[in-house]
């Protein structure tokens, strides 16, 4: 009997559901068909969170800005992406209200406390804000990210089956948008570097922060390749035409920051493979930059000879990279550069307010720093720089803490890599290690932590990094294992 009468609200509520469906497309009204869909999503969130957030990660490269969809609103989300961070956040405060507080382990470690005080000062930074309102919002979003990329993440990865899912299911997705880069492309022409700019719109901003996370992808796709020796030949295959498609999208970006972070990057990789110590590279990068400060008149000199203006010809492109006297792209970057600095002599401790910058920066600019694509109405980005961004929006102590956080991550990366109990272990930590070094020399340049597209992918490599250290490492603290890299 118990049966039937379940049987019987069974179909009487499909009935009931399927009728509704019915009636609001008999009256045009659409976006009814998405509550299924929605459903789902609320099933998942509360009794499969780690499908939910393995959703989350195969719709970001897919989410659209809401301001697609209404202009005329004055904030923006990146739907259906940024929503759904927003429940997860809400679930997990429930869970943590009945369950307490997770895993000690983790939370004591040094990346998970680097990067609490990394929040905390925003919020402070926040709270004296020239625009609190701005500010607190720019911390929200930031919280949401983190909470669900770093904290949320850790604890799915724990289960090393989950970890080559979420590579994967940001990659798929990643290459759908990929083709429809291509297929925009060809219609204006391959080498027309200007539809390349926006040719990957709606999905991503602009080729910069496509090409940034194409540049932190392709080490993954390179380990799987190269690295990992088990595969099928079938698998084999996929991974090598995929790893060549992300190395041709990353070419046909035109991102020319995307090409130096991702050689560099490679560098930095076979400095890793070599076995060079961590201290004889952080010698020869002092060393470095005590010729540049030494002759630093010189090279000033040499770049301002280069006149070589962004190109559709390859070579021309590479070397306008160092043009920093007619090229407008990096005039204006240096510009930027130079009001963050600005910014941070007038106000050092706190800042302005984290995400501030843009309305903030205008009357820090000078006449002679100006460009053709200078604007002093706050409607064309940021500091373009995940370094002096936060050194003008939260003084100096904002800037130490990003920089604590991004060198802790490197050194827990050679930790893992270099203790590593097992073979694949120590495979994966060096392909992450290089997409992570490529998305932190491009920080030198662009930011894009303030996106879903970067950030769900950034904090989740860190979350990976950590769950390898705690769970398949060897002994030693981090500092120890650095010592002996």
């Amino acid at each position: 009997m118990p049966a039937k009468k379940e049987t019987y609200w069974f179909y009487s509520l499909s009935s009931l559901f399927l009728i509704t469906e019915l009636i609001f497309i008999y009256y045009e009204i659409y976006p009814v068909l998405l509550l299924p869909l929605i459903l789902l999503f609320f099933f998942l969130a509360f009794y499969r969170l780690d499908i939910f957030y393995l959703s989350i990660v195969f719709f970001t490269p897919l989410s659209i800005p809401l301001q697609e969809f209404f202009p005329q609103l004055s904030y923006n989300l990146s739907i259906p992406s940024e929503s759904l961070l927003i429940l997860l956040l809400f679930i997990l405060i429930y869970r943590l209200s009945l369950k307490g507080t997770t895993e000690r382990a983790f939370l004591f470690h040094p990346l998970t406390i680097a990067i609490a005080i990394y929040l905390i000062w925003m919020l402070i930074s926040s709270l004296t804000s020239t625009m609190p309102m701005v500010s607190l919002k720019f911390f929200i979003s930031h919280f949401w990210f983190i909470a669900g990329a770093y904290f949320f993440a850790y604890e799915i990865f724990k289960n090393p089956g989950n970890i080559p899912r979420f590579l994967w299911l940001y990659m798929i997705p990643l290459t759908l948008v990929i083709l429809f880069t291509f297929f925009n492309q060809a219609q204006a022409g391959l080498i027309n570097q200007k539809a390349a700019h926006s040719a990957m719109k709606p999905f991503y901003n602009d080729h910069t922060a496509y090409g940034a996370i194409l540049a932190m992808f392709i080490p993954v796709l390179g380990g799987m390749l190269f690295v990992r020796k088990k595969m099928r030949l079938a698998s084999r295959w996929v991974v090598f035409f995929l790893f060549l498609l992300f190395i041709t999208a990353l070419v046909f970006s035109y991102s020319r920051a995307a090409w130096l972070s991702l050689a560099l990057a490679f560098g930095i990789f076979v400095l890793i493979k070599l076995r060079v110590r961590f201290v004889t590279i952080v010698l020869f990068s002092v060393i470095l930059a005590g010729l540049f400060f030494s002759y630093r008149t010189i090279v000033l000199q040499k770049l301002e000879r280069n006149k070589r203006e962004s190109s559709t010809s390859f070579a021309r492109h590479i070397s306008s990279i160092a043009n920093i006297q007619t090229d407008a792209s990096n005039m204006e970057r240096i510009n930027r550069w130079k009001c963050a600095l600005r910014m941070f002599d007038n106000k050092p401790v706190l800042g302005w307010g984290p995400g501030t910058y843009m309305f903030q920066y205008a009357p820090f600019q000078k006449s002679n720093d100006r460009t053709i694509i200078s604007t002093d109405f706050g409607d064309r980005g940021n500091a373009h720089s995940e370094y002096l961004g936060p050194l003008a929006e939260s003084g100096l102590p904002g800037f130490l803490t990003v920089l604590g956080v991004f060198i802790l991550a490197f050194l827990i990366g050679l930790k893992v890599y270099s203790r590593a109990k097992e073979r694949w272990v120590s495979n994966l930590s060096v392909a992450l290690l290089t997409g992570l070094s490529s998305y932190f020399i491009h920080g030198l340049m662009n930011n894009f932590l303030d996106t879903d597209k970067a950030a769900i992918p950034f904090w989740s490599f860190l979350a990976i990094l950590v769950a390898l250290d705690l769970n398949y490492s060897k002994g030693k603290n981090v500092f120890q294992s650095v010592r002996d890299h």
